[in-house]
């Protein structure tokens, strides 16, 4: 059996497939792939609405389309363990900041040399605010200066 962050990393480049050429998750997946990255990929896929949502609201300066694909199927999967543990497989769910920490390791492994600072500090704004209630569009941080191309 695979270890969980070798499964992790599945559903992500399962994700980023998706993401890239439109082709259905269940195509993307690996055949032989485990039941926790197949949970992992689809709740993902699920929630992508919302996560999408929190990341814009908390990547400053950047547009979601900005964000590389890869980094962010990295943190779909990481804000899905972090925010609704209950869709994930597991007897004992990650905890929190573990699931950070996976995702600051993925991006490493995988992405530019400051992806997983920016992975990074994305992800522990939205753990920091995530008992708060967010705030109406039009007062959030984040948004680009006037005059301003985003990043």
């Amino acid at each position: 059996m695979a270890r969980r962050s070798d499964q992790r990393r599945e559903a992500v480049f399962a994700l980023y497939q998706h993401d890239l050429t439109g082709r259905p998750l269940e195509d993307t997946l690996p055949k032989d792939a485990a039941v926790f990255t197949r949970a992992l990929a689809q709740a993902a896929l699920a929630r992508q609405p919302e996560f999408d949502g929190l990341i814009s609201a908390h990547a400053e300066g950047w547009t979601l389309q900005r964000i590389a694909p890869l980094e962010r199927s990295i943190m779909r999967v990481s804000l899905l363990e972090m925010l609704h543990p209950a869709d994930v497989p597991a007897e004992r769910p990650i905890p929190p900041e573990g699931a950070i920490d996976e995702a600051v390791e993925t991006a490493k492994a995988y992405c530019g040399a400051e992806a997983p600072r920016f992975v990074n500090g994305v992800l522990a704004a939205i753990l920091r605010t995530s008992g708060e209630k967010e705030p109406p569009a039009s007062s959030r941080k984040g948004t680009e200066p006037p005059g301003e191309v985003p990043r």
